[in-house]
């Protein structure tokens, strides 16, 4: 295996030193190994040593212990990364989701409690060399996920290995293992062991790391994951699963609130067609952020009401200026770019399907008008020319007269814009009063 050269940052190089200087076999291990034989950069090293959490702690002044009781401990390195440290274990019992370990262990005996081969791989900066006891540079070359051993066992073992090999398979574009599989879909009816919070990690993980992610979760309806686990969405069409990858990867190099909208508009997506109410019970349920929930909320029971009409509105050389301006009042001025990008995506995904959709350059053009009207035309209560200190002058008390007289002036202002003058609406309110 010396003719194979994985580089390890200098920091992480200077923490294995230092521990094997002290007497205790480190090696680096896990995901940043696997994707340097893949020629991807990785910026989590992890290390597993035989020095126990303890004597790590003592050789080196900065330390946190991220799981003392797994004998992992993070430590600082001269780059400021926190790296993980693990002493070498093997598990004494696990119940799927807990696992009891003992230390003192040798790394091959580390290695063969990880996943997926691919993943039970180490190496040693100081000596140079790979270890790869299951084959795992093997099936990178093959572009294969397999599981280490008996792939029952390690489903078992932790019920969230079926979804990361979902995850791996889709995010290098690798087959999963036969075996591999079948333990997966096996597993499907005991990932309830999972906690809510372990799932929605993962989901947002593949959202987070894969391009398409589409691939992954119709692998987890055909393993029997989705129904378990998300069962709203088990009967949504794969189109709305296929939108997500119309969505660019929220990336570490994009600007950090477009790679959050990014993330939102891809966790959204799956739900949209549900409507508003029921995505919002599916994402409540994985216990997403109240934000979240309310974005895909908002953005689904859009969906719903004006879909239909943005879709028929696009096919126009000149869209309703009207029809727009009521569309963008009942999305919300500041939700309207969101929304429309949503929308694009499951176009796009349409489109492929060659299902019936708004071409690109429809879709853009009306993004373009949408755009200027929300941010340019009074579409909002705030935006009219009178206020309901104003109303009260000519007698309108607050209450239900001064909502419907103020919900009047939208409306019309919504038709014609240029009637949007303080003494133009005065003038109406005053007809309401007198009617009433």
């Amino acid at each position: 295996m010396h003719d194979i050269v994985v580089k390890a940052p200098d920091a992480v190089r200077e923490i294995a030193d230092r521990l094997e200087g002290a007497g205790h076999e480190t090696w680096c291990v896990g995901g940043a190994v696997r994707d340097a034989l893949l020629g991807q950069a990785d910026v989590d090293w992890d290390l597993a040593t035989a020095a126990t959490p303890g004597e790590v702690k003592r050789l080196f002044g900065r330390t946190v212990p991220v799981g003392i009781e797994h004998g992992t401990i993070g430590v600082f390195g001269r780059d400021g990364r926190l790296h993980e440290v693990t002493s070498f274990r093997a598990d004494v019992e696990t119940d799927g989701r807990h696992a009891v370990v003992t230390f003192g262990v040798s790394l091959d005996e580390d290695l063969a409690r990880r996943d997926f081969t691919i993943n039970a791989m180490a190496w040693s900066p100081s000596r140079q060399e790979l270890r790869d006891p299951f084959g795992g540079r093997a099936d990178l070359q093959a572009r294969r996920v397999r599981a280490v051993g008996e792939a029952s066992r390690r489903m078992a073992e932790d019920r969230l290995r079926a979804l990361r090999a979902i995850r791996f398979a889709a995010r290098f574009d690798f087959a999963i293992d036969a075996d591999t599989w079948r333990a997966i879909v096996d597993s499907a009816p005991s990932l309830t062991r999972l906690s809510v919070e372990r799932v929605l990690q993962e989901w947002t993980k593949t959202l987070q790391q894969v391009r398409c992610p589409s691939r992954a979760f119709e692998q987890w309806r055909a393993s029997g994951a989705l129904a378990v686990l998300v069962p709203r969405l088990s009967a949504v069409e794969a189109v709305c699963f296929e939108a997500v990858d119309h969505v660019p990867l929220p990336s570490c190099s994009t600007r950090p609130e477009r790679a959050a909208l990014r993330l939102l508009t891809r966790l959204a997506l799956p739900f949209v067609t549900l409507g508003g109410r029921e995505a919002h019970a599916a994402l409540t349920a994985l216990r997403a952020s109240n934000t979240d929930v309310a974005f895909a909320g908002a953005v689904a029971d859009s969906w719903v009401r004006v879909g239909l009409e943005l879709e028929r509105l696009a096919a126009d050389d000149v869209p309703d200026g009207a029809a727009l301006r009521g569309i963008a009042s009942s999305i919300g001025r500041m939700r309207v770019p969101a929304t429309l990008r949503v929308f694009a995506a499951i176009w796009a995904a349409r489109r492929e399907r060659d299902v019936a959709a708004p071409t690109g350059a429809q879709v853009a053009r009306l993004a373009r008008r949408m755009l200027r009207i929300a941010f340019r035309d009074p579409i909002a209560l705030g935006d009219l020319a009178v206020s309901g200190d104003e109303l009260r002058t000519i007698g309108v008390k607050p209450g239900p007269l001064m909502g419907r007289i103020l919900h009047d002036l939208l409306q019309r202002v919504l038709v014609d814009p240029a009637i949007n003058t303080h003494d133009q609406l005065l003038a109406i309110a005053v007809q309401h009063v007198e009617e009433n």
